[in-house]
């Protein structure tokens, strides 16, 4: 009976710690008092941040990576596409609900697409929140592996990538994220 409960508790050990390795950051969070960073750079979650800086359509210069204030989400678009005509409008919603809490900046994907029709967009739109251009596709391509549009990032204060959002996701959905994105 004692051999049995002894080998009972070395198999609970030995797949509790299976189960620990096996298990990502928000599990081992759990069990540590407080999760370390990531080192490592990347367009992946859980992974910090590509930084990078770019001119915005206010001639302002706009930087995003590393350690913030707030959180941000990076929203890749162009003029043309249909799910980003879609999702401009819900985007100006949190960018306004969440601004204490959230930056939100366009980033125009000028590569595909001309300033001029990007300029077009925010009007009729009433874009409000930065407008950034990325003329080379430098950004989208070679550090976020972009490859579709629209693209969200969101990135926490910390300058860890939480979500790639492929596409326009359902607005409440996006809410849903945004709001656990700032806690």
């Amino acid at each position: 009976m004692k051999r049995n409960l002894i080998i009972l508790a070395v198999l609970l050990l030995a797949a509790g710690a299976v189960i620990y390795n096996q298990a990502g950051p928000e599990i081992k969070a759990v069990f540590m008092e407080e999760a370390p960073l990531p080192t490592e750079v990347g367009a992946r979650d859980g992974l910090l941040a590509p930084s990078f800086t770019l001119k915005g359509m206010d001639d302002a210069t706009y930087s995003a990576g590393g350690q913030r204030d707030k959180a941000i989400i990076v929203n890749f678009w162009a003029s043309w596409c249909d799910p980003c005509k879609e999702e401009a409008p819900e985007l100006m919603k949190l960018a306004a609900k969440y601004e204490q809490d959230l930056d939100v900046y366009g980033v125009n994907v000028t590569k595909y697409d001309n300033e001029k029709n990007a300029r077009a967009f925010v009007e009729d739109y009433g874009l409000t929140y930065p407008i950034l251009f990325d003329p080379d596709g430098e950004v989208y391509e070679q550090l976020y592996k972009g490859k579709v549009f629209p693209t969200n990032v969101l990135i926490d204060k910390n300058g860890v990538i939480q979500e790639i959002i492929l596409g326009a996701p359902r607005p409440q959905d996006l809410e849903k994220k945004v709001a656990r994105l700032i806690r």
